[in-house]
C-alpha cells in the first residue's frame, strides 16, 4: 500500500492535521475559467469548488495546493496568455473545464510548450471539457481527463431513452463548437444503434450568443418532438430551460449540464418530470459519509455558490497520490507517470482508473432527475438532482484512436 493511502485512510479516520516533507513546498495549480462575461456564474463555482477542495485536502491529508485564480473571460486566446501568465509564475498545473474549444487550445499550447521547454514543462488537468477527440485523436502525454467524455454519457443518457416507450420523436439542440457537435454526433449514433426514435430535428446555435431561447422552443414544440437532447451550459442552458417551460414544453429535456449555475433556480418546480442529468457520481443520495461531510463543509463556507462538479475532489485526490508517489511536485513528467493507470478510490462512491492509453478517467456514470426530494440542493432553490440509474465503470474497454507518445 502506497504511503499516500495510508496517511489518507489514517488522517480521515482521525480527523487529525498531518504534513508531509513531500509538500512542504507549495504546489500551485493555475484555474483558468471565465471570472466574467456570460459563463462567469459556471467559472466562478468551479474556483470555489477547487478553493475547497484543496483546502479540505490540505487539513485532511497534509498537502500544500494553492489554487491561482486567472480569469479567461471566455476566450481560447485569453487562455493561452494566461497560461503563459501561470508558466511565468513558476506554476506547473493548469486546471480548466469550461468549454472543449478552450481545451483544444490548451491542450495544444502545452504540448507545443513542452516540447520546446523540457525544464518548465506543465501538465493539463482538464476537469469538465468533454470532447471526445481530447481523448482520441488529439491526445497527449500532459493532458488528463477527469471526467467522463460526451461519448460516454451519451452512452448512458440513450439506454435511459431506449427504455422509455413513449418517445417517438427527438429533437437535437446544442452549442455550435466542438463539444456541441460531438453530443450530437454521439446522439444519432446511438438512437439509431438502440432505438427506433425519429430524430425531428438536428440543430446548432451560436454559444453565448443567444439570450433569447423562445423562437427555438417553438420550433422545438412545432416539431412535435416528445423529448430534447441538449449539451448546453451555463447562460445558453439557463436560458433555453427558461423558454422551454415557459413554451409549456412537457417532455423530458436530457442534459449533460442541466443542474446548478442557475438552471435548477430558475425552473425550480417547472423542472420536476422534465430535466435529466447525467454526470459522474451523484449527491443524491449521498455515495459517502465522507462525501456528505465534505458538502456539509462546503455549504457553510460558500453559501451562494454550488459545488457542482464532484470529479474536481477526484482530480485533487488523484494528484496529491501522484506527487506522493513521486516525491517532486516539478517533476512533472514523473508525476504524469504516476498518474497512468491509477487506481483511486473516491468518497464518490466509485473506483477511479485513469485509462493509460488515452489519459481518460473511467468511473461510474449516474443519470438523475431534477426533484425537491434531495439533501444537497443547487441556486439555494430547494430542487437538485437526484439520481436513479447508475453505470458501474462506464466505457472502461471502449475504444480510442489515441496514439499517446511519451517524452
Amino acid at each position: 500500500m502506497k504511503i499516500f493511502k495510508t496517511i489518507a485512510s489514517f488522517a480521515f479516520a482521525t480527523g487529525v492535521f498531518l504534513s508531509s516533507s513531500v509538500f512542504a513546498d507549495t504546489v500551485k495549480i493555475a484555474f483558468i475559467d471565465p471570472l466574467s462575461g456570460p459563463f462567469a456564474t459556471t467559472g466562478t463555482n468551479g474556483l470555489t469548488s477547487w478553493k475547497y477542495a484543496a483546502k479540505y485536502f490540505n487539513k485532511k491529508l497534509g498537502t500544500n495546493f494553492e489554487i491561482v485564480a486567472l480569469d479567461n473571460k471566455g476566450s481560447g486566446k485569453e487562455s493561452i496568455i494566461q497560461v503563459e501568465v501561470a508558466i511565468d509564475k513558476g506554476i506547473r498545473y493548469i486546471a480548466q473545464g469550461n468549454s472543449s474549444g478552450i481545451a483544444n487550445a490548451i491542450t495544444d499550447h502545452v504540448k507545443k510548450h513542452n516540447k520546446r521547454n523540457p525544464d518548465r514543462r506543465v501538465l493539463f488537468l482538464n476537469y469538465s471539457a468533454v470532447d471526445p477527440a481530447l481523448t482520441n485523436d488529439k491526445c497527449n502525454f500532459w493532458h488528463f481527463r477527469f471526467d467522463a467524455n460526451a461519448d460516454i454519457k451519451m452512452d448512458v443518457l440513450t439506454d435511459v431513452i431506449a427504455g422509455m416507450s413513449d418517445i417517438k420523436k427527438i429533437y437535437l439542440l446544442g452549442q455550435d463548437y466542438s463539444f456541441g457537435k460531438a453530443v450530437a454526433a454521439a446522439a444519432v449514433r446511438n438512437l439509431e444503434a438502440k432505438t427506433s426514435i425519429e430524430i425531428v430535428g438536428n440543430e446548432l446555435h451560436p454559444i453565448g450568443d443567444v439570450k433569447d431561447f423562445t423562437p427555438y422552443a417553438r420550433k422545438i414544440l412545432a416539431s412535435e418532438a416528445d423529448a430534447l437532447i441538449t449539451g448546453n451550459w451555463g447562460a445558453d442552458m439557463v436560458n433555453l430551460g427558461r423558454a422551454m417551460a415557459d413554451t409549456g414544453f412537457s417532455g423530458p429535456v436530457f442534459t449533460y449540464y442541466g443542474a446548478s449555475d442557475g438552471v435548477t433556480g430558475v425552473l425550480a418546480e417547472k423542472g420536476k418530470n422534465m430535466i435529466y442529468h447525467v454526470s459522474e457520481g451523484h449527491y443524491n443520495p449521498s455515495p459517502s459519509s465522507e462525501f456528505s461531510a465534505f458538502m456539509d463543509g462546503y455549504n457553510a463556507e460558500y453559501p451562494n455558490n454550488d459545488f457542482n462538479q464532484p470529479r474536481i475532489i477526484n482530480a485533487l485526490g488523484m494528484l496529491a497520490n501522484a506527487i506522493d508517489t513521486t516525491k517532486d511536485s516539478n517533476d512533472v513528467v514523473a508525476v504524469a507517470k504516476a498518474l497512468e493507470g491509477m487506481e483511486y478510490d473516491s468518497m464518490l462512491g466509485t473506483k477511479v482508473f485513469m485509462r493509460p492509453q488515452d489519459h481518460q478517467a473511467i468511473q461510474n456514470v449516474s443519470v438523475g432527475m431534477h426533484t425537491d426530494d434531495v439533501t444537497y440542493d443547487f441556486d439555494e432553490s430547494g430542487y437538485g438532482i437526484k439520481s436513479f440509474k447508475k453505470v458501474e465503470m462506464a466505457a472502461m474497454d471502449s475504444p480510442t484512436t489515441c496514439k499517446m507518445k511519451r517524452p
